[in-house]
């Protein structure tokens, strides 16, 4: 009896993942591959200080990659350097630099396909095409990873993080540099971005499609092509995040095209050509948002309605708001406005007159771009007093009937 005690305890045992997994160690001058290929499923990899060769490399199997010191993965321009196809798959400390730069097969320094419970943390990934691209993958950990390339046109460099047909997935603190895209979504849900630090890529710093049910907190996109752009989604999140510096002829904090049901709270919006420009967009609250020294603090087109401006701060813009219509169908109120010249009687701390943030050359400037060039001007400045006391071109019923008299502390 008690010798069977003694063998079920060790069956037991040898059941347990903690005895089945193993530490494989890899030194420079080995194979990834064949380490791979030899581990069991659980097994942990450490790869060790120095540079490596190689690229193509396939998992299929849960393993644990971990580096130490980063060891550098070097695909030498060849092609993916980790093309992973599994689940609870961990990849940590790693250099992985010099993939591939084919638009046929999206080379990236880690390319997920069915992938789930996946962790890639505190990598460096540079020079490649995409860094991470992950398709119809979900539950994936994007964490403290730094991603930058140095391509100096954008067909030469794909997305830094790039998820296509994903779910229930989080990517955060990651920096992300110098690419097309910053992070792409297309298809993708529940997913959260949160403190990530997006600068200096070629066209969009986030862009997302056909992607619902996401939030976006606490991010900072300064200095991209196009800032952020949100295209054909509904219930979104965008939250605390800081819009900076995002300067050209197209250039924006955010794009917001056929989107609808989704917030927009506490945002920073700081010196882009154009704060928000909205197209199609519907059933959005805007709250407790900042917009300062921007071009435009806001575009609202005439295809926009049911949007609701509420406890904003709109200083030193050059327009307040734009728009191409005369129809009316948003609502506007208790915001405030550095250029309202109005009155607080009752000192209830709101104006006793309504503020009109439509002002007549930026309707102007909306159809003739090159009347900017009057900005500032003499006539200007009377026709915009003119236009107040006897409204003729612009919306009459763009107006914030309960306009602070004082900025809001957001904190």
């Amino acid at each position: 009896m008690k010798t069977l005690a003694l063998i079920f305890f060790f069956l037991c045992l040898i059941g347990t993942p903690e005895v089945l997994s193993a530490a494989i160690r890899i030194a420079p001058g080995q194979s990834i591959q064949e380490a791979v290929d030899g581990a069991s499923a659980g097994d942990t990899l450490i790869i060790s200080e120095g540079t490596y060769k190689q690229f193509g490399i396939i998992i299929r199997k849960p393993l644990i990659l971990i580096g130490e010191n980063y060891p550098v993965i070097d695909a030498d321009f060849k092609g993916n350097i980790l093309i992973v196809a599994t689940s609870n798959l961990t990849v940590q400390g790693l250099k992985l630099i010099n993939t591939g730069r084919s638009n046929m097969d999206d080379s990236a320094a880690i390319k997920f396909f069915d992938s789930k419970d996946c962790i890639i943390r505190d990598n460096i990934l540079e020079n490649t095409y995409f860094g991470l691209h992950f398709s119809n993958s979900s539950q994936m950990t994007i964490i403290n990873n730094k991603i930058t390339a140095s391509a100096i046109r954008e067909f030469e460099v794909g997305n830094g993080i790039h998820l296509w047909k994903c779910k229930n997935s989080f990517i955060g603190n990651n920096e992300v540099s110098g690419h097309r895209d910053g992070i792409y979504l297309e298809f993708v849900t529940h997913t959260q971005a949160k403190g990530n630090v997006v600068e200096n890529n070629m066209r969009y710093g986030l862009h997302f499609m056909f992607s619902h049910d996401n939030s976006y907190i606490r991010n900072t996109f300064r200095k991209n092509g196009a800032g952020v752009a949100v295209m054909y989604t509904k219930n979104v999140l965008m939250k605390e995040n800081r819009f900076e510096e995002n300067w050209g002829s197209s250039a924006y904090g955010i794009l917001l095209k056929d989107i609808s049901d989704s917030e927009i709270i506490g945002n920073v919006f700081l010196k882009n050509t154009i704060g928000i420009y909205m197209e199609g967009s519907s059933r959005i609250e805007f709250t407790n948002n900042t917009f300062r020294e921007n071009g435009w603090a806001l575009k609202l087109m005439a295809s926009c309605d049911q949007n609701t401006f509420k406890a904003n701060n709109f200083t030193q813009n050059t327009f307040d708001i734009s728009t191409n219509g005369s129809l009316v169908l948003n609502t506007l109120t208790e915001n405030y406005w550095d250029k309202y010249e109005g009155y607080d009687l009752d000192r209830d701390k709101v104006g006793d007159i309504g503020y009109r943030p439509v002002n007549l050359y930026s309707v102007i400037v909306e159809k003739i771009p090159a009347a900017v060039i009057l900005w500032r001007s003499f006539m200007v400045t009377l026709l915009d007093r003119m236009e107040k006391i006897i409204p003729t071109l612009t919306p009459d019923e763009m107006i914030d009937e309960s306009p602070k008299m004082r900025p809001y502390d957001f904190g």
